[in-house]
């Protein structure tokens, strides 16, 4: 498989993901939001956000260049998941912090995973 195939197998498997993840937080709903220690109100832009930036991977993957945005916007996420979950800003359960670090796990390992595979694409040129 050349580098450029696996870097959009990568964008796409994250972007799959993710929506699953969007999808179930929205079908959760206010149990969901009880369950991690997240306000209510939340849990709908939580699950929008999270089909958006599904719907940007996917999109960032069909691209006939791959932009490096899409490796920056899973970093960021990822930094910020963990920025929440350790400032004490939301009330998260247990639950709720292994559910902002798995989060935050997954968008870091893709982050890393296109990083490096972006970076050797390019040097293939």
């Amino acid at each position: 498989m050349s580098r450029q195939r696996a870097l959009r197998v990568s964008l796409r498997v994250d972007g799959v993901g993710t929506a699953i993840f969007g999808v179930l937080v929205l079908a959760g709903g206010q149990r969901l939001a009880d369950v991690i220690g997240v306000p209510g109100s939340w849990i709908v832009p939580i699950g929008v956000g999270m089909l958006g930036g599904a719907v940007l991977l996917l999109v960032f993957s069909g691209r006939p260049a791959l932009p490096r945005v899409a490796v920056a916007v899973n970093a960021g996420s990822g930094v910020a998941m963990v920025g929440v979950t350790a400032s004490g800003v939301l009330p998260l359960t247990g639950p709720g912090i292994a559910f902002m670090l798995a989060g935050a796990a997954w968008v870091a390992t893709f982050a890393i995973l296109a990083g490096v595979l972006l970076r050797q694409a390019e040097g293939d040129r």
